[in-house]
């Protein structure tokens, strides 16, 4: 595992921070955080985490604090993570409100279409990427952005649909004597709302900041992201100039300078690979060139807040090639490759046989060369030469190099798919 990994189990610790006299945190119960608003009346909560049994030890933990009724529920995004906890806290009030941006999509993955789409695909994806099922901490230690010890019963059980639509131009509301402005500010997804509590100066961002270069593109399968608004966002952010950042995943930041240093080189941070990217397409490069060059600057590349845990920097090039492009990279030979099957035994032939081929896969798991490994093994299984013994080399190389990964989803990627690999050869598929 790679050494700044071992390091999320402290930095995860279940807890409730009191972010202001009124204004708790619910930090390392779930992937995503929990807030509460302490009101007059009652309680406002923001966003509600990704189960219904997070949901339900949060709520306990709140009502240590406060027992007033649930009033309001107010999402700051349609991911999952957010939003599957609902039904737990709005049974502990009357009816309560829930408020989510007019985009907000009920399917939460913020794509708002009346056509079907590869929901099987992303729901495998999703649970490779996320690491759903693997052993703690042997396997999973943390997600990147959040705690892997955490109760998974009830995953997206508790959604419910908002009952009040918050417009473009946003609103200042007052509940229970608290008043908030509700802003729109596009990140992550384009239904992200902002929640900005002035007379506390806290602000409530959302998954527009986390603790980890942003996951500009997720590999469980996203649109495009949208870029140059998430970082115009963190100006937009910044505008409040707040004392304390209460971000949708990892701990709060509080002052003004630190928040503004953290904002600024995450905005920069966008704004440098979309640069690269962007002049890299311009002189010709392709994708895969883009995706091996662009790096940030050592300068940002070190900042904690900008470690790889979560997003990489080499899936946003790629995620900003096609989303700005398309597919195709430019070089004609890419308009019409030749099919995986036929590209495979043509280079097994060209290699000297697949005996060849096994004996450089080895090699290259002998110097821990594994993407190597791995290029090299997919072309015995596209020809299916010896597919059981080809496979069961790519899951080992697939274990081997999860071991060194700081990313998490791609670490969890790689088990998920050798335990895949391994499952599908015992029950003889």
């Amino acid at each position: 595992m790679h050494p700044e990994l071992k390091a999320h189990p402290a930095y995860f610790e279940k807890q409730v921070v009191q972010l202001a006299d009124n204004v708790y945190m619910a930090f390392g119960f779930a992937a995503s955080n929990v807030y509460m608003i302490v009101g007059d009346d009652g309680v406002i909560i923001i966003d509600t985490s990704e189960t219904t049994s997070a949901a339900g030890n949060i709520l306990a933990a709140f009502r240590q604090v406060s027992d007033l009724p649930v009033h309001t529920i107010i999402f700051t995004h349609s991911h999952r993570d957010h939003v599957s906890g609902a039904s737990v806290f709005a049974a502990a009030g009357d009816n309560p409100d829930i408020l989510a941006s007019t985009k907000y999509s009920d399917d939460f993955l913020a794509v708002a279409t009346n056509y079907p789409l590869p929901t099987k695909a992303m729901q495998a994806r999703t649970k490779r990427q996320f690491g759903i099922t693997l052993s703690y901490p042997d396997e999973i230690i943390g997600i990147g952005v959040g705690p892997g010890d955490r109760p998974l019963k009830g995953m997206g059980a508790g959604s419910l649909p908002p009952t009040r639509r918050i417009g473009e131009e946003g609103e200042t509301l007052t509940i229970c004597g608290v008043t908030l402005d509700l802003v729109m500010a596009p990140g992550e997804t384009p239904d992200h709302m902002v929640v900005w509590y002035p007379e506390k100066k806290v602000l409530f961002s959302g998954d527009n900041f986390y603790r980890s270069f942003p996951n500009l593109y997720a590999i469980r399968g996203t649109t495009y992201r949208e870029f140059d608004k998430w970082a115009e966002t963190m100006d937009t952010l910044m505008s409040f100039e707040p004392d304390v950042l209460a971000p949708g995943h990892t701990k709060a930041v509080f002052g003004a300078e630190a928040i503004r240093d953290v904002l600024t080189d995450y905005r920069d941070a966008i704004n440098h690979v979309v640069t690269e990217t962007r002049e890299g397409i311009d002189a010709g490069l392709t994708i895969d060139q883009l995706a091996h060059r662009v790096r940030l600057p050592e300068t940002l590349a070190q900042k904690p807040h900008l470690r790889e845990f979560y997003g990489r920097v080499d899936f946003a090039v790629r995620a900003y090639f096609v989303g700005t492009l398309g597919w195709f990279d430019g070089n004609p030979t890419t308009l019409g490759t030749l099919s995986p099957e036929d590209e495979a035994t043509r280079m097994i032939e060209l290699a000297g046989g697949a005996e060849a081929v096994f004996a450089a896969v080895e090699k290259a798991r002998a110097k821990g060369d594994f993407q190597w490994g791995l290029q090299l093994v997919d072309r015995l299984i596209f020809a299916d030469e010896q597919r059981t013994r080809a496979e069961a080399l790519k899951a080992a190389l697939l274990l081997a190099h999860a071991e060194d990964q700081i990313n998490c989803p791609t670490r969890h990627y790689y088990i998920m798919s050798a335990k895949e690999i391994s499952a599908a050869h015992s029950s003889g598929e």
